[in-house]
Parts: structure tokens; C-alpha cells; sequence
């Protein structure tokens, strides 16, 4: 047998690996190997179980050579990682008639015959695939029982049970590998992350007796908490038990000592001891907390199976850190087995698994957590609740720059409207509320709700909804919440990370509340602060109001003064709490039309406000209307044709900078220029900003140095780097943008029909979720080339949304960025995703670092 690649009994030297024999398999072989007691096993290979699924069955009689000929089996499935799952174990194959009578001998006519009925039945479903409900109503006398079993499977099949083990052995085996190429199985499996084509592995064990005067039983241990990592011996165990009934059984026994009731450390405690130094052993030379499905007879400790412990993310953090710390696997390692997109449940109040879900509505995860509250259809409606302090979520057909007050009273967003790069997404990933984008399904009724559902069902404003950012459900009612957890072996791992990383990591923060989080989250630095949104406040507002509807460059200046001291002192507090840290301020870039009233009951009350007739607003407002917003007067076109707005911003930033100078030492802010496509829009705004400069030092008499650079969100700035890169301390690129200029696509409108898109393969990912390498990259290389082909030493970075995703890190990374710079609540992740790619460059030829996924997360861990 040991020369048949695809049918090898388990000892220690057989050639298994879990690349060819799955995760199962191969951890029985290391059991094995540490001598524990592990029954007889045989494992079926890849490909013996593909040909068994077309029809080619194994050598039976080659597999139960290897066993007593008297015994039972059981068949469980072994994928080449644990969590991708598999057919569930089949127990008791070789029970018959014969068997039957011998048994009843040794444990009693009740228990061989309850045992036979449970074989025959899982039989029946799993192999001739009867429906289970035609065995609910069976008589409740055992062998009446048995006796109603085998007429239902009789009559069904039209052909009596078999009685032969081979046969029976034959059908398991084919049932199970038929059941993993099902269509159900392969999708199921690749929701889990594995390829579509993932190979199973089965194994077949032999059955140990449970028969004698001595305690018999199974059950399941672990040594740790799934919930939240810490030691703890959890699990279950049942007298006279198989498998891991234990886990649902009324009557089972807790492990250790426990008030509540008898324990197999009462009943058994020389066997629960052996099987606590089991597990630890397991945990020593496994590297990993491990599940052990175990039996017990007349006393003796049996090791059927060892699995992964299942854990949440709060657990992983802590059992990844706990093994670190006890010298079983490396820091680094316990870097890599976090896989990035974890961190962000630690840092969000959660769905707890397994409540009920009344789902409303579905739409895109745009920002994770989850929160609860009433529906509210306007931000004025939100900033009311909030003065109540009641929890509400805003509902909008999509949001615009005047509902970001509205947005930051609430406690979760949901549009309906919209992608992962559109308005309510990147300003909810900024404030850390929960976000739901692009829920089709849901109909307004009228302009301000209420809502219909797909489903009939109406939502009406103080509603109560559970809004879920992390699986993009929109939930009715309040499930349970599982709060935020940021704890010391969190914060423990994050230190190992940052000693890893080889980029630097730095935040978008339009406020101080957000520069307070950048630096809580350990941001190197802002790397995006979005002016605009420190003109949303009703004060500053009017004041923007009176610029917009002034005709003249002095009378502009003159009502833009009135704003300087309010920017100064934003930027005087940013500077402030990044404490030393640079900080890189975009200039003002969205249409200024945006901040005018769109209804008419906003424009009487600008009228009134600027004591003008509303005729004249009307016709200021439609003047201004353009086309396509997003591609007209925006950006630099505004800082060319409106100096005064970025004179007055850079005259607030350099009185800020040094101001906040005079604490430490001094401050060298980074300012950006947005939307630029040609080095002629740079030169006029820098000759506007060095002229603020040198009035500003002639006035205080002080000397300061700035660094200015450019918003690259044009495929022309990409093209033409190389002239613009000369004129410049730095390049930042605003991928938001420059995806929706290179794709043509609306970020906004896109996600209407994006996910039909990357269902039918037109795009790999959606391209403002996940980078684009091939187009998006290709011009962020040419403009890379380019511009350090002009100017070596020039800084280059990312600022826009795919700066907080892990591709998206690693291709900056390889391409030489010095800094990527991504939503506050996105820092911790992108953290950890530098340093794990830091660490595989380094390490990636080490074994065990092979066995860790691609994205970070905790593969099978089974060295050779």
C-alpha cells in the first residue's frame, strides 16, 4: 500500500502532505508522529477521490486490509484547509445483522440495536439519498425501530440494506466525493475562499469499541475560548457517546470541575488528564490551539481528530499573540496568521453570529461595524435626533457635501445610490460609521420617505433598523450587538507589525476629531486633509454663500477674510494634535455650485440671508449649473479662475503652521494642489502660494519652508509626471478619481450594475474596491518612471480609498511609494498588511511562512 500514492495508510514516514491529502490527513500523520494514540487511518488522496467521483472507485480491498476484520469504520472528509469544510463523517460502516447479534453480546441488545438504526439512517440519507423525514415517526421500541428502518430503506431504494462492509465502505466513499463536486459544494467553498477546483481527501478510520466495564464515551476539547482566545477547557463530553454528539447532547458531561454539573474530570480523572496533556502537546508541536475530537475506553484516551480551533477575530488576535509569547511560533509569524480585513471587526460593534437576521434590504459593504437606530430621511432630521440623543440612521438616496453634518450626527449610513469611492462611503469610512451604499432594492416614496422594501414591507421615519456595514445587510429590528475590541494583545501585535513595515502608513483627516483618531490608530502623519468639508458648518457656509455671489477679485478677498481665522484655527488644531507629524492639506476641490440650495425653500432662505431678491439666486444658481460637475470648474481650474480661495488657504495654513510651531519644533506643512493635468496650472497656483509665503514671513518677520505638491487624479498628470515632477515636492494619487477618469465610470452610479459586472468577469474586482493593476497600475508605473526620472528624490504616495487595501499596498510597496494614507479606521488594517508583506519578502523561502494564505489569514499549519 505504501507504493499507491493514492491510498496510503497513515504512519509517520508515509509520503501525505496536505497539498495532496488535506489538512485532515496530514495532521493525523503528526500525531501520530508525537506517538499519540491515534486509531488505524487510511487516507484516500485528491485524485483517488476525483476518479471516485466519476465512478473509478478505489481498491476496497486494499483499504480494509488494513484493518481487523471484525471492526467498524468511519469515513471523514479532508480538504487541504480545514475551513473550506466537506461532506460530514459517516460512522459505524461494516454494521449489519451479524454485527448486530455480536455487539449485543457485549454492550446490551438496546445499544447495538439504537447503534445499527443510527448507521442505517445515515446510510439511507447520505448515500441513497432519502429524504431524513421519512424517518421521524419510527416506533419508539428499539427494535421495532431498526426493524421500520430497514423496511422504509427497503421499500424506497426497492433493494434490502447491505450487509457486506465493502460495499457499505464502496457507497460512503463514492456518496462523499460525488457530494464535494456538487455545484452547491464548489460555490459554498469558494464563499470560503477556496478555488473552485479544491481538491478532498477522505480518510478512513478504524472504530474503537466501546465496550467494557470502564468509563466509554467521546467528546471534544479545547484548551481556549472561541470567542474571545482566552484559556479556557471548553467542549463536551458523552458517556457511551460516538463522534461529536457530545456538542448537542442534553445529557452530556462538562469537562473539568464545573458547578453546574458532573464533569468527565469527576467521573474519569486519570483519562482527563491525559487527554489535557494531549491537548497541550498538540498546542506545543501542532503551533496552533487545536480542537480534539477524542474517545474514551475502559479508561483509555483515543485521539480520533485534531482541527483548527474555529475563532472569531478578537480570538485569533490573542491566540496568535498567546503563541508568540510562549515561544511556539515567531512574532512574525503571528503577524502573517491575522488575516488585514479582520482588524476592522476589532475596531466596530458587530452582528453577533448566529442571531436571527430579518434582512430588509442588501446592498454594498462600504464601511464595516454595525449600529442601531430610527430612520431618519434628512440630515436635519439627524442633527435633531442627535440633539435628542437618539440614535438615528440616514437614509438618503445619496449624500452631498451639505449632509456631512447630518451624516456625522447619525449613527449609520445607507444611500441608495452609490459605490465603494462615492460620497457616503469615503466620508463614513472617515468618521467610522457603519455604511451601506447602493441598496437598489429599496424605493422612495416620495423625496423624503417613507421607503418600500422589495418585499412590500414600507420603512417610515423613528423606524428602528439595525444597519450591518461589514456584510452590507440592512437588518429590521435590534439583533445583539457585539461591542469593539481593542485590547492589549491587539495592541501588542500592532507594535510587532509596525517594527515590520517598510512603508509608511498615514490617515485621511478632514477634522480634528479625525486627526485625533489618525493618531489614536498610530498614523504616521495625514496624508489627505479635504478642506471642503470644514466649510459645511451654517456659519461658514453663509459666509462661502457671500464669496460665491461676489463678482470681483477685492470684494472676494474681502469676504474670504472673514473665513481665515476659521481655517487657521482648523489647521492650527490639526497641526496641534499630529503632534510634529506631517501633514498634507488638499486645497479647496469640489464645484462650488455643490454648496448652493438645490430646492427652493433653500434658495428663499439664501436670499434672505444675502438680502438679495430670489430672482437673482435663482439665476446665479442656474448660471453656475454645469453639465458633468465632476469634470467641470473644480480643483486647480478653480484655484486658476478663483485665486483668492487658495490664497486665503494657504495664508491660514502658513499662520497656522506657525503658530503650532511655536510649541515644538518647526512645522513644514505639505500643501496639494487637486485635479491637476498640466505643469502650466501648477506654476500659476505656486506663484500665487509663494506670494501668501513671502508676505506671511515679511509680516512675522519668521522664516518657514512648505512643501507643495499635486493631487494626480488625471490620466494626463500620470502621462506627463515627468514635466510636472520638477515644479513639486511630491506627488499623491487621488485613486478615487483617476479610476473614474480612466475607467469612465461614475463612482456614484457605478455600483448599479458593478456586481453584475464581476459576475460575468468583465472586471476581476470592482476597481474603487480593489485596484486596478493592469490599467490604474500601469499609469501610476508610468507616472512613478517619470517623475523620479525627473526628480529622484520626490516623495510619491496614495491618498485615495485604496490606500487602506492590502493589494493596493503591495503594489505600492514594490513600486517604491514612500506612504499610502487611508480613512482613520482603515489605519490598523493597512498597518498590518504592510508588515505582512514586509515580512514575506524577507521570510518567504522559511516553511512555515508557506503555510500561511496569501492575504495573511491562518492556512493549515502541518509542517512537514
Amino acid at each position: 500500500m505504501q507504493n499507491d500514492p493514492d491510498i496510503t495508510l497513515i504512519t509517520p514516514n508515509a509520503p501525505i502532505k496536505a497539498a495532496t491529502h488535506g489538512g485532515r490527513a496530514k495532521c493525523l500523520q503528526r500525531l501520530v508522529r508525537l506517538d499519540m494514540p491515534v486509531p488505524r487511518t487510511v487516507a484516500l488522496s485528491f485524485s483517488a477521490v476525483r476518479r471516485t467521483a466519476a465512478g473509478n472507485l478505489p481498491n476496497i480491498r486494499l483499504i480494509l486490509e488494513q484493518f481487523d476484520a471484525g471492526s467498524l469504520l468511519c469515513v471523514r472528509p479532508s480538504s487541504e484547509d480545514p475551513d473550506w469544510g466537506g461532506p460530514g463523517a459517516v460512522l459505524n460502516i461494516g454494521m449489519n445483522d451479524d454485527h448486530q447479534a455480536r455487539l449485543s453480546e457485549l454492550m446490551g441488545a438496546e445499544a447495538a440495536t439504537r447503534l445499527y438504526c443510527r448507521f442505517v439512517q445515515a446510510y439511507a440519507v447520505h448515500v441513497a439519498r432519502l429524504d431524513p423525514d421519512l424517518f421521524d415517526d419510527l416506533p419508539e421500541d428499539e427494535c421495532e425501530g431498526l426493524a421500520e428502518t430497514l423496511r422504509i430503506y427497503e421499500a424506497e431504494t426497492e433493494e434490502p440494506f447491505p450487509q457486506n462492509r465493502g460495499d457499505q465502505l464502496a457507497g460512503v466513499l463514492q456518496s462523499m466525493a460525488r457530494a464535494w463536486s456538487s455545484t452547491s459544494a464548489r460555490l459554498l467553498r469558494q464563499a470560503k475562499g477556496a478555488p473552485a477546483e479544491a481538491g478532498l481527501g477522505l480518510v478512513v478510520q478504524q472504530m474503537i469499541p466501546m465496550v467494557g466495564t470502564s468509563e466509554c464515551g467521546a467528546g471534544v476539547l479545547q484548551l481556549v475560548d472561541s470567542e474571545t482566545g482566552l484559556p479556557q477547557i471548553t467542549g463536551r463530553y458523552l458517556s457511551r457517546g460516538q463522534g461529536r454528539e457530545a456538542l448537542g447532547a442534553k445529557s452530556a458531561l462538562y469537562l473539568e470541575h464545573d458547578p453546574r454539573g458532573p464533569s468527565l474530570e469527576d467521573v474519569a480523572p486519570e483519562a482527563f488528564a491525559r487527554l489535557k496533556a494531549y491537548a497541550a502537546r498538540m498546542r506545543q508541536r501542532l503551533r496552533e490551539e487545536m480542537q480534539v475530537e477524542f474517545l474514551i475506553e475502559n479508561g483509555h484516551v483515543h485521539l480520533l481528530d485534531g482541527v483548527r480551533v474555529q475563532r472569531s477575530s478578537r480570538a485569533a488576535v490573542r491566540i496568535a499573540v498567546r503563541l508568540a509569547e510562549d515561544g511556539i511560533i515567531s512574532r512574525e509569524e503571528a503577524v502573517l496568521r491575522i488575516e488585514p480585513s479582520s482588524v476592522n471587526s476589532l475596531l466596530h460593534r458587530q452582528v453577533a453570529p448566529g442571531v436571527r437576521r430579518d434582512v430588509l434590504a442588501r446592498g454594498i459593504a462600504a464601511s464595516p461595524g454595525a449600529a442601531r437606530g430610527r430612520v431618519v430621511f434628512t440630515s436635519a432630521e439627524a442633527l435633531a435626533s442627535a440633539a435628542r440623543e437618539e440614535p438615528c440612521v440616514l437614509l438618503r438616496r445619496e449624500t452631498s457635501p451639505e449632509d456631512v453634518r447630518g451624516m456625522h450626527a447619525a449613527v449609520a449610513v445607507v444611500t441608495v445610490r452609490g459605490g465603494m469611492s462615492s460620497h457616503a462611503a469615503v466620508i463614513a469610512r472617515g468618521f467610522g460609521l457603519p455604511c451601506i451604499v447602493g441598496a437598489t432594492s429599496l424605493r422612495f416614496e416620495s423625496g423624503k420617505g417613507p421607503v418600500k422594501t422589495a418585499d412590500g414591507r414600507v420603512l417610515q421615519a423613528g423606524d428602528i433598523v439595525t444597519v450591518d456595514g461589514t456584510s452590507g445587510q440592512i437588518l429590521a429590528g435590534e439583533p445583539r450587538l457585539l461591542e469593539a475590541a481593542q485590547d492589549d494583545a491587539f495592541q501588542v501585535l500592532m507594535q510587532w507589525a509596525d517594527r515590520a513595515r517598510d512603508i509608511e502608513i498615514r490617515a485621511n483627516a478632514d477634522t480634528p476629531e479625525d486627526a485625533r483618531l489618525a493618531r489614536d490608530f498610530k498614523a504616521q502623519g495625514v496624508g489627505l486633509c479635504r478642506t471642503e468639508h470644514m466649510f459645511v458648518d451654517p456659519g461658514r457656509l453663509t459666509v462661502l454663500h457671500q464669496m460665491i455671489f461676489t463678482d470681483s477679485s477685492e470684494n472676494r478677498a474681502e469676504v474670504l477674510a472673514r473665513l481665515l481665522p476659521m481655517q487657521r484655527e482648523d489647521f492650527t488644531q490639526l497641526f496641534r494634535i499630529m503632534e510634529g507629524k506631517p501633514v498634507c492639506i488638499r486645497l479647496f476641490d469640489p464645484p462650488l455650485h455643490e454648496f448652493l440650495p438645490a430646492t427652493r425653500s433653500g434658495q428663499r432662505e439664501l436670499a434672505e440671508a444675502l438680502d438679495l431678491p430670489v430672482s437673482d439666486v435663482t439665476r446665479r444658481i442656474e448660471a453656475m449649473a454645469e453639465y458633468n460637475p465632476m469634470l467641470g470648474l473644480r480643483g486647480v481650474r478653480l484655484g486658476v479662475t478663483v485665486p483668492e480661495i487658495y490664497e486665503m488657504q494657504a495664508r491660514a495654513i502658513f499662520e497656522a503652521a506657525l503658530r503650532a510651531g511655536e510649541e515644538g519644533a518647526p512645522l513644514v506643512p505639505d500643501i496639494m494642489i487637486p485635479l491637476v493635468s498640466a505643469a502650466r496650472e501648477v506654476e500659476l497656483v505656486r506663484a500665487h502660494i509663494d506670494r501668501v509665503a513671502a508676505a506671511v514671513r515679511a509680516e512675522t518677520g519668521r522664516h518657514f519652508a512648505y512643501r507643495l505638491g499635486v493631487m494626480v487624479e488625471t490620466p494626463r498628470a500620470c502621462l506627463r509626471a515627468g514635466e510636472i515632477a520638477p515644479l513639486v515636492d511630491f506627488l499623491s494619487f487621488g485613486t478615487n478619481d483617476l479610476t473614474q477618469m480612466t475607467y469612465g465610470l461614475s463612482r456614484d452610479d457605478a455600483g448599479r450594475f458593478m456586481s453584475l459586472y464581476v459576475q460575468q468577469g468583465v472586471y476581476a474586482e470592482d476597481p474603487f474596491h480593489v485596484l486596478d493593476l493592469d490599467g490604474v497600475g500601469e499609469l501610476l508605473e508610468i507616472a512613478a518612471t517619470r517623475s523620479r526620472a525627473a526628480r529622484p528624490k520626490i516623495t510619491l504616495s496614495i491618498c485615495g480609498e485604496h490606500g487602506g487595501n492590502p493589494d493596493s499596498i503591495a503594489f505600492c510597496r514594490d513600486a517604491g511609494f514612500d506612504y499610502v494614507s487611508c480613512s482613520p479606521f482603515r489605519v490598523p488594517l493597512a498597518r498590518l498588511a504592510a508588515a505582512q508583506f514586509a515580512i514575506r519578502s524577507r521570510l518567504g523561502d522559511l516553511p512555515w511562512s508557506r503555510d500561511i494564505s496569501p492575504h495573511g489569514g491562518a492556512g493549515p499549519h502541518y509542517p512537514a
